[in-house]
């Protein structure tokens, strides 16, 4: 291991010079009341140079030793909680440096302490909401069940609705599921995406469509901002992009307000990018929650979103699915007044049929 001496050098020289100034101003008062001073000079300027030389080396290797132990010692400490970090780095003696290195250690340490509590924090209220998510569908299954199994299943008609409310409760843990697999291979970087070319007002269309009944039942109005003559072709995975705006239009008609409307835009930006937008004048996001909509489970108003359904891993799979695509979202949210969710998206130049049909 490679030592740096400049400040133990500095530090012997130093106390070597103290030294010998003592030592020679000792035998200089000696030999000049025994006036043997003009004798013995030539020896005294060799007693000088010799004072000072063996003052000098025996403190820079004392001193050296000394401090390379104790240096050593703290390294060999840090080491034990950093392997990959200071075992890797030569032993310095230069304590300004040291200094500065243990300082920035810590400082990394805190940051990674910090960071660990927040993960453990966030594990455990994760682990609480699915745990919740999953205890309601199950308890509720179990409790028609168990009713079944207690003597209602001989009267036909409350045999066949508690089935019915019992396969409910089950697709629901099924819908919970899938969507939980599904974050967590989006998470990982495990999810393959099958990258095509596509119209994407025609896929919005499409959605609107299956959606029509869900948005009719609070009369909200799924609606485009414009006529779009012309289709509008993005280059990313149809079926991931479908999940996206439907989550967002889904979660529109949840929290829109009855016989509103959610709105969809479709616009050019620069860089060869499209962006979507979905509007609705619904309650909107008080702005305090605005940081942690896009978090598993995460919900606003507890009671409302468990009356509608869901399995409250909506917004975190859109986010997931967007940055799969190397691609932004955004949200602007005003109480009372509505949310605007936008996404971007890579546009593609339309297909050669379509071109050759056009000309």
């Amino acid at each position: 291991m490679a030592i740096q001496l400049r400040k133990s050098y500095r530090f012997a020289l130093r106390s070597s010079v103290y030294i010998s100034l003592v030592i020679c101003s000792g035998v200089l008062l000696f030999l000049y009341f025994e006036d043997l001073l003009k004798e013995y000079w030539p020896w005294y300027l060799v007693f000088i140079v010799l004072t000072f030389t063996m003052s000098f080396v025996v403190l820079q290797i004392r001193v050296e030793n000394f401090i390379y132990r104790r240096i050593k010692q703290i390294y060999d400490d840090v080491s034990l909680l950093e392997s990959s970090s200071f075992a890797s780095r030569p032993i310095t003696t230069d304590m300004k440096t040291l200094t500065e290195e243990i300082e920035k250690f810590a400082k990394d340490k805190k940051v990674e302490i910090d960071t660990l509590k927040i993960r453990e924090e966030y594990r455990k209220e994760f682990l609480g909401n699915v745990s919740h998510e999953l205890k309601t569908p199950l308890f509720t299954v179990q409790g028609y069940i168990h009713t079944l199994l207690d003597g209602a299943m001989e009267d036909k008609k409350v045999r066949k609705k508690y089935l019915q409310r019992a396969a409910k409760g089950v697709e629901r843990l099924i819908y919970i599921i899938k969507d939980l697999d599904l974050i967590t291979k989006l998470e990982i970087g495990d999810l393959h995406l099958e990258w095509e070319d596509f119209d994407i007002i025609e896929l919005i269309q499409n959605i609107f469509d299956l959606l029509e009944m869900k948005a009719a039942k609070k009369g909200i109005s799924l609606v485009f901002d414009t006529r779009y003559p012309s289709p509008v072709y993005v280059h990313a995975d149809k079926e991931k992009i479908q999940q996206v705006i439907t989550n967002l239009l889904v979660n529109s008609i949840k929290y829109g307000h009855e016989d509103g409307t959610t709105e969809v835009s479709v616009e050019n930006l620069i860089k060869n990018k499209v962006i979507v937008r979905v509007t609705d004048n619904g309650e909107g996001i008080e702005p305090q929650f605005l940081t942690r909509i896009f978090e598993r489970f995460y919900r606003v108003d507890q009671s409302g979103s468990r009356k509608e359904g869901g399995s409250g891993l909506g917004l975190a799979i859109v986010k997931h699915i967007i940055e799969a695509h190397n691609e932004k979202i955004y949200v602007e949210s005003v109480v009372d007044v509505g949310s605007e969710f936008s996404f971007t998206l890579e546009r593609a130049s339309a297909p050669k049929k379509e071109e050759t049909a056009k000309a």
